[in-house]
């Protein structure tokens, strides 16, 4: 379904440059084209942690790739029916076909 690039140590992340997926782009196919996904996760930081865990597990994205806790501002709207709520961020490239 989707494919997606890790941080490499060679990539310069901040000029935004992509490692080529394996195999390069054979004659005939579509080009792969990377687009950025903002995940955001919203919770208790219990859950939080759980949730990141889960996608780690699956092989989807690595603990240090989240922003560390945030607390929300209790007059948002994520916040007005649970007290206490913390979100984090991660932004994940994907190869689209």
């Amino acid at each position: 379904m989707f494919e997606y690039l890790e941080p490499d140590a060679s990539n310069n992340q901040e000029t935004g440059s992509l490692p080529l997926p394996p195999g390069g782009t054979n004659k005939g196919t579509r080009p792969l084209n990377p687009e950025k996904v903002r995940h955001l996760l919203y919770g208790s930081l219990a859950a939080i942690d759980r949730t990141i865990k889960i996608l780690h597990s699956f092989g989807y994205a690595d603990p240090n790739d989240w922003s560390d806790p945030i607390p929300v501002p209790p007059s948002s709207a994520a916040a007005t029916d649970h007290p206490n709520q913390w979100m984090v961020i991660m932004t994940k490239t994907l190869l689209i076909k």
